[in-house]
């Protein structure tokens, strides 16, 4: 991920010092935080609340990354009261006494297996899970939290000779020298917008920052129609072309940024929609 700036690193620290979880020797948090909660985390502490309301594991992920494993694991209901804030980038906390606002704009990051086995839809193992079983276990995750997910890549086993290649491949710290440098791209752009990403772009933002030539307009109605895709799929779509056009240093959106985008929408419909 990219590196704090100053102003993102002072609202992770009012955070979790309002939460009491400042360490008095970090008198200034530096580096994203990372939070993994278990999914047998409660409503209450995911979001917020307590008679005092104090900040959920999703703002303790301010500007940082939320990470679920084995999300259909977690209860149904838990997983429901992200909606709003995954939408907003707040979260609001009402109590008798009081009525708080904390910010929660998180990199949601989450992990499943297609099946309670594990091998539904492998092509080398048989999986032994009944229709059901599966139909259930899917069940677990909603349609409008998925349509909340922007990039969502299925993940095949590795096999043994990939592990053993000598093949070259790029290294984390070759990742995040194009990371930082799309980000300051980002950060100039929008430095007037009071904004630090493409993920903050509102929908009037993004009709300002995400324009498409006509070849691209055409191959995003071909897919949001194919591809059943809502409007706020249709905004993501595009906040993700931008970042893939930025991490290639391209001033404009190209069609192959587009169809990349679009790629990264299409998992729900292999897996939720049958």
């Amino acid at each position: 991920m990219p590196n704090l700036s100053f102003e993102e690193a002072l609202e992770i620290t009012k955070i979790h010092s309002i939460a009491g979880i400042l360490k008095k020797d970090t008198p200034l948090i530096t580096t994203r935080p990372f939070r993994a909660p278990h999914h047998t985390v409660s409503g209450t502490s995911l979001i917020g609340g307590g008679r005092i309301p104090k900040p959920g594991e999703i703002s303790l992920s301010h500007y940082g990354v939320l990470f679920l494993d084995e999300l259909p694991e977690f209860q149904k209901n838990t997983l429901e009261v992200m909606r709003g804030p995954l939408e907003d980038g707040v979260v609001t906390i009402s109590r008798v006494n009081a009525t708080l606002t904390y910010p929660c704009n998180f990199m949601f990051v989450a992990s499943m297996n297609p099946c309670p086995c594990g091998f539904y839809g492998s092509k080398d193992k048989q999986c032994t899970c009944t229709p059901q079983m599966i139909s259930k276990y899917m069940g677990k995750i909603s349609g409008p939290l998925l349509d909340r997910i922007d990039i969502q890549i299925e993940v095949v086993p590795v096999k043994y000779n990939k592990l053993e290649s000598n093949e070259r491949i790029e290294t984390s710290k070759e990742i995040k020298k194009r990371v930082n440098f799309a980000r300051k791209i980002q950060q100039n752009r929008y430095k007037d917008e009071k904004i630090f990403s493409n993920s903050e772009l509102t929908p009037k933002l993004i009709e300002k920052y995400c324009k498409l030539d006509n070849k691209s307009k055409q191959i995003l109605q071909i897919a949001f129609n194919k591809l059943g895709l809502s409007a706020r799929a249709h905004g993501r779509i595009l906040k993700v072309a931008r970042t893939i056009a930025d991490l290639e240093g391209e001033e404009n959106i190209k069609q192959e940024h587009i169809t990349e985008a679009i790629q990264y929408r299409s998992l729900d419909k292999k897996y939720w929609n049958n």
